[in-house]
């Protein structure tokens, strides 16, 4: 499988750029359109439902326009926390539900706490992930809170997003840049625990296993009332044997998450670590493992690896979290504990900046009233090598092919074509780029349905001219630069900012019930600056 992973670099200590704005300005710089053509602000949310708990964070972005190598592309250089909730046991309703209203109550009550109104957020995203994300409708709640919660709020899911969104938040992605380490980021929650494998800022694997504090919990009485599949093999892997209703003593529970922490050493250190193990991957066991240097733990259980937190809170979390602090402090996770974690708050921190992107200031929109907004484009992105002297017949046939292979001339949806330019920008290779989309996207041209496209390069207002000026498509034509986007990926596309001439983009997944096709591929996204510092709740 290909690494296809952009690298992390912050820049904390940078400052506006002041020499921009000339000497005869006078007033506040975040006034000047020269500063604001080249600094965007954004209000996030990240509402982020798990196995255990909720919790919704609101965030302010600052992304600036990163003016190297003539790039206009926008990278989120800080982060400011406007509000945190209080963590919530998540509601459900019986075995197999949700429960929405209560569900929704909570993000009301949020909302009416930060004040705040869905239409001052700019972007976000509903997670949904763990054993939340089995729940028979957690895709229509997660789908009816993203379209309610504000302007680009996006609707995700999946193991590979959270371990993402986790390595993000938690602080591990900017200690492994700022260290010039490969870590080992454990994300131990409710039902699951993601893994992510960093070096040096750029993630190169991502992975989940059924090991998670909230596979079995009991009542003040020691009885059991809940008990997921998961949780019964770990008890049988201990040598117990319960079903719900069971009375279990501490005992009992202590060899279980014994156990429990015994199969996640196994999984993160054992070449070979026995089917037993490797039957609870959630993914493809994760992979890059070699020459690790540090470890970072977040979700709930972290709370308890790190001393911060010491209630029983009626599940495994306490002592699963000390089962896994012994397990590094005698060598058996033999890697070097990094202290500075978000701990519990790592997911919805991620969440509230990972969804943060813009476009470059040199897009192309003939007609920004009948494209934009635009919510769930699915991304196809054709194989093709940009050489030298490429034939636009060559692109065209790899674009039919792609799209075939997607059914993107079947779907009367909006598609977005991505490409990843390489080499010189010059007018006869623009201009074969646009005529090998002219023929590859012909079908849809004849049906009227406009023509997305994003690039990772700045030649997108070229292109865009010249297929609809030079050409003379008549189809609306949105061409974005400044972004790299892949297969399986989906976009919303919000509305043109002034004056930076930016458009929103939020990149998510929207994978709820996962195959072996969508769980079981590497998440790709573009790294930022990790969030800023802030306390983690106490609570599991």
């Amino acid at each position: 499988m290909k690494e296809h992973l952009d690298h992390y670099h912050p820049d904390p200590d940078h400052t506006p750029d002041d020499h921009h704005v000339g000497p005869d300005f006078e007033g506040p710089i975040e006034e000047h359109p020269l500063w604001q053509r080249d600094n965007v602000t954004l209000r996030s949310v990240c509402i982020d439902v798990g196995s255990a708990g909720t919790q919704i964070v609101f965030s302010l972005m600052h992304l600036r326009r990163q003016a190297v190598d003539l790039s206009t592309r926008y990278l989120v250089v800080a982060r400011h926390t406007l509000y945190e909730s209080p963590i919530s046991l998540t509601p459900y309703r019986g075995e197999t539900m949700i429960d929405d209203r209560a569900l929704g109550a909570l993000v009301d009550e949020a909302y009416g706490a930060a004040h705040l109104h869905p239409n001052d957020i700019d972007t976000g995203v509903v997670i949904l992930t763990g054993e939340a994300l089995r729940r028979d409708n957690a895709e229509r709640i997660a789908r009816i809170l993203a379209e309610k919660c504000g302007e680009l709020v996006c609707a995700s899911a999946g193991h590979h997003m959270e371990a993402m969104l986790a390595a993000h938040g938690s602080g591990a992605l900017e200690a492994s840049y700022q260290r010039g380490e490969r870590v080992l980021n454990i994300d131990v929650g409710g039902g699951t625990t993601k893994l992510s494998v960093i070096d040096r800022g750029s993630v190169l694997s991502t992975a989940a296993i059924h090991v998670g504090a909230r596979l079995v919990a009991v009542d003040p009485g020691g009885r059991i009332e809940r008990l997921d599949p998961a949780g019964r093999t770990h008890a049988t892997l201990a040598g117990l044997v319960w079903r719900l209703g069971d009375s279990v003593d501490d005992g009992a529970l202590e060899r279980v998450a014994e156990s429990m922490a015994d199969v996640l050493v196994a999984a993160l250190t054992e070449p070979n670590p026995g089917k037993e193990v490797m039957d609870l991957y959630l993914t493809e066991p994760i992979r890059e493992l070699e020459h690790i240097d540090s470890l970072v733990f977040s979700g709930g259980v972290a709370e308890f690896v790190y001393g911060r937190e010491r209630r029983d809170f009626g599940d495994l979390g306490r002592r699963l979290g000390e089962a896994l602090r012994r397990r590094v402090d005698d060598g058996r996770l033999p890697w070097t504990l990094l202290s500075d974690s978000q701990g519990i708050r790592s997911t919805a921190l991620g969440g509230s900046e990972f969804t943060a992107q813009l476009s470059g200031n040199t897009s192309y929109v003939s007609d920004a009233e009948a494209l934009l907004p635009r919510r769930n484009v699915q991304v196809v992105r054709p194989e093709f090598g940009f050489t030298d002297e490429f034939e636009p017949e060559h692109l065209a046939e790899a674009i039919r092919r792609h799209m075939a292979m997607f059914d993107g001339f079947e779907t009367e949806a909006d598609v977005v074509l991505a490409f990843h330019w390489t080499g010189s920008p010059e007018f006869r290779r623009i201009r074969a780029l646009a005529e090998g989309i002219r023929q590859g996207m012909a079908e849809r041209i004849a049906r009227g349905k406009p023509l997305y496209m994003i690039l990772n390069a700045d030649i997108a207002m070229n292109l865009g001219a010249m297929l609809r000026e030079d050409m003379a498509v008549p189809n609306e034509v949105l061409a974005i630069d400044g972004l790299t986007l892949w297969d399986f990926d989906y976009i919303d596309i919000g509305r043109m900012r002034l004056p930076s001439r930016t458009l929103p983009v939020t990149i998510h997944s929207l994978v709820f019930r996962e195959t072996p096709q969508t769980a079981r591929r590497e998440e790709r996204i573009h790294h930022r600056p990790g969030p800023s510092r802030g306390s983690p709740a106490g609570t599991a």
